[in-house]
């Protein structure tokens, strides 16, 4: 078994111990079988100073003989007690020797004397290794009172006085490293084989206020906090039986009833190849103990706060993409959830009477802060405390929620207790100033909400009132422009005898509506004209542009219809009262519904899709030409329907997303009405139904999509 002691980290006390070693006033060695030197203290190495003076370095004797480090007649000597010890395996005590120079010009007693009153008394030993065997010598030797030949000399016939000096010796050193120990933070304890204490450890007993009979054998278990006393006990008595180093740390309780922290190491120490005792040392490391709990909880606050910050930015960012009122609860909620561990999340907006408040996404009525019925100002709750104080309401347990609504709210316990909530926060929504409504928090625990936390909600409550407000004048421009756009659209289609026609008109789903638009009318010569035209851009401002170019397409065609004309007309307005910025394309064609010969012009438009009886669709080849707006020679070029064919026209809404690009669209769009049998081609209505339901499918419509199916009936005129 291996029994050296593993080398510890540096600590002020094991330098002691250290110094105590190099520079202890005994000299101490130890040499291998050949003779040289393994180890030796600072003290040996000075018989080979000139007068007691320093001698070389400890580090410098290592694997050296004797006979190189020492003077010649020491060195014989020395050489032939080593010989003796490994030849007999016994030990061997020899006075005589040099006093240890160290300390020659300083007597036992403290008194100065003369080097010649004092000689060195050597103790060799052979030391074994794990397995019995003789691995080296070692050598303890000491200073004695009188002279190298008389000590000598004297030791046959004064065996006592020289071991009483010796004695002496050894109780000096043994004092000055107890009161080295003393003055440190380390408690030093014996034990007995079997893991007991065996001998009083008076630090112990001053610091735990236990009395000898209380600490000896398994009592100093009694001063271990309670809940580290099993873990310690079993532990501790596994180390015994498998003569591990124990090496632990616990909380031992004080006289004054508090506890500090120990860091406790414990060796075994062996004699010939059995256990004899166990040492240990204790050491108070409460203040250690202390600045790194301080310094976690430090860390911990600041991982928070910046976590608390990542995720206000996060929710910024979220609030700033949301369009409507739902979808900003939707980010509220999310944010509640994950960032304050909120079980419930609601927010309340003022009606336009300023009176009542409604609730988007949660039903409140049966809530315990939430005197049932409609929600208004003068109905107490969380909410209308927050907007009636513009403060935090913050409402620790059920308890505290009858504390603060104790005249105002009849808490029912019944209701209390069949709800989930235990915990509330509202918070008020203010814009300039003014409430726009109230946010509610609500948790499944009692919890008290810290500063930091409330700082964070009532930021994350400044941007969710900026993000409603935002949402509201969204939502009223949005239907301002819806309602805009569709009634610049027809009505309905006209009419004409051997043309159908069906159309449809979709609104983006994340409510930005666009400038796609649509016409059909019957020109003066009973010909058909149909326009598809898209004015980029979206909200009011794409809604009004389209319904300018609408009127002034029928305006001019009404002139000259034909397409090529009217595109160049466009131009000419574009360029006198349109921004540069506004890009607007327009698909134009006029069309005799008896022979449905016409012609057709295109002003940057994707082009009609034709689906002809027995043939693959095709897309119609005619020179896209530039958007209106950018002048250029305006051409035409001959369409023709024949019975039993469809024309469809559309909007890059369509077959345009962020998810697909436009010439796979458009390949899409191709291959979908391939597939289309016989039923579909003959009915525009369900075509229409059929082309868009199987593009859209899987996509999110980010885009508004406008359709236009125009077909010619195989059996003539309807």
């Amino acid at each position: 078994m291996d029994t050296s002691v593993p080398r510890q980290r540096e600590t002020p006390d094991s330098a002691l111990v250290d110094m105590l070693i190099l520079e202890a006033p005994v000299g101490l060695a130890l040499f291998g079988p050949d003779l040289r030197f393994r180890w030796v203290n600072a003290a040996l190495t000075h018989f080979s100073g000139d007068a007691g003076g320093p001698g070389p370095d400890p580090s410098q004797c290592r694997g050296l003989l004797p006979s190189q480090a020492w003077p010649q007649d020491v060195a014989a000597r020395a050489e032939n007690a080593l010989r003796k010890v490994l030849d007999e395996g016994a030990p061997l005590a020899e006075p005589g020797y040099p006093a240890v120079p160290r300390f020659s010009a300083e007597a036992p007693s403290g008194e100065p004397a003369d080097a010649a009153d004092v000689s060195g008394c050597a103790s060799w030993f052979p030391v074994h290794d794990a397995t019995g065997q003789v691995f080296g010598v070692g050598l303890v030797m000491l200073n004695v009172a009188g002279p190298p030949a008389a000590a000598a000399e004297g030791l046959g016939k004064s065996d006592a006085a020289a071991a009483e000096a010796a004695a002496a010796e050894i109780k000096r050193s043994e004092e000055r490293y107890r009161s080295l120990v003393q003055g440190g933070a380390q408690v030093v304890w014996v034990a007995a084989p079997d893991g007991a204490m065996k001998e009083d450890a008076p630090e112990w007993r001053w610091i735990t206020g236990q009395s000898v009979e209380e600490f000896t054998g398994a009592g100093w278990l009694d001063s271990v906090h309670p809940e580290d006393k099993e873990r310690v006990e079993r532990d501790w008595r596994e180390c015994v039986r498998t003569g591990k180093i124990f090496d632990d740390r616990y909380r031992i309780r004080t006289k004054a009833g508090s506890y500090r922290h120990y860091d406790v190491r414990a060796v075994p120490i062996e004699r010939d190849g059995k256990i004899v005792e166990w040492v240990g040392a204790s050491t108070d490391v409460t203040s250690q103990r202390e600045a790194e709990e301080m310094r976690g909880r430090l860390t911990e606050q600041l991982s928070a706060a910046a976590l608390r910050t990542a995720r206000l930015q996060q929710a910024t960012s979220m609030l700033a993409e949301a369009l409507t009122v739902e979808q900003v609860v939707e980010v509220i909620t999310e944010v509640g959830r994950t960032a304050i561990g909120a079980l419930h999340s609601a927010v309340a907006l003022l009606e336009a009477d300023g009176a009542r408040l409604r609730v988007v996404n949660d039903d409140l009525r049966h809530a315990p802060d939430s005197a049932g019925g409609p929600l208004t100002l003068q109905s107490p709750s969380v909410m209308t405390k927050a907007i009636a104080t513009r403060r935090p309401v913050l409402i620790e347990d059920p308890e505290d929620l009858r504390r603060q609504f104790e005249d105002e709210l009849d808490i029912d316990p019944e209701r209390v207790a069949a709800s989930d909530e235990r915990s509330w926060v509202g918070l008020p929504l203010l814009a300039a100033g003014a409430p726009l409504g109230a946010l509610r928090f609500s948790f499944g625990r009692p919890r008290k909400i810290t500063e930091e936390e409330r700082v964070f909600l009532e930021a994350l409550a400044g941007q969710c009132a900026l993000a409603v407000e935002r949402a509201g004048l969204y939502e009223r421009e949005h239907t301002t422009a819806e309602t805009l756009q569709r009634s610049l659209l027809p009505d309905q289609l006209p009419s004409v005898p051997g043309l159908v026609l069906e159309a449809m008109y979709r609104p983006a789903k994340n409510m930005e509506i666009g400038g796609d638009w649509y016409d059909a009318f019957r020109l003066a010569d009973q010909r058909l004209g149909v326009a598809v035209g898209d004015v980029m851009g979206k909200g009011l401002t794409a809604a009004a542009g389209m319904g300018r170019v609408r009127n002034a397409l029928r305006a001019l065609a009404l002139t000259d219809p034909r397409p090529a004309a009217v595109l160049g007309g466009l131009d000419r307005l574009f360029s006198a009262t349109e921004q540069e910025e506004q890009v607007t394309t327009l698909a134009y064609l006029v069309i005799d519904p008896e022979t449905g010969e016409g012609v057709l012009g295109n002003a940057g438009h994707l082009p009609a899709l034709v689906l002809e009886a027995g043939c693959p669709p095709r897309f119609c080849e005619v020179e896209e030409g530039t958007p209106l707006g950018m002048p250029s020679p305006r051409k035409q070029r001959k369409f023709s329907l024949s019975p039993g064919d469809s024309a469809v026209f559309y909007s890059d809404g369509l077959v345009e997303n962020r998810n697909r690009g436009l010439d796979t669209g458009l390949e899409e769009l191709a291959a979908v009405a391939a597939r289309a049998d016989e039923e579909l081609l003959a009915s525009p209505e369900r075509l229409l139904e059929y082309l868009v339901e199987r593009m859209l499918a899987g996509h999110e419509q980010d885009d508004d999509v406008t359709v236009l199916v125009m077909h010619r009936p195989a059996g003539g005129p309807r």
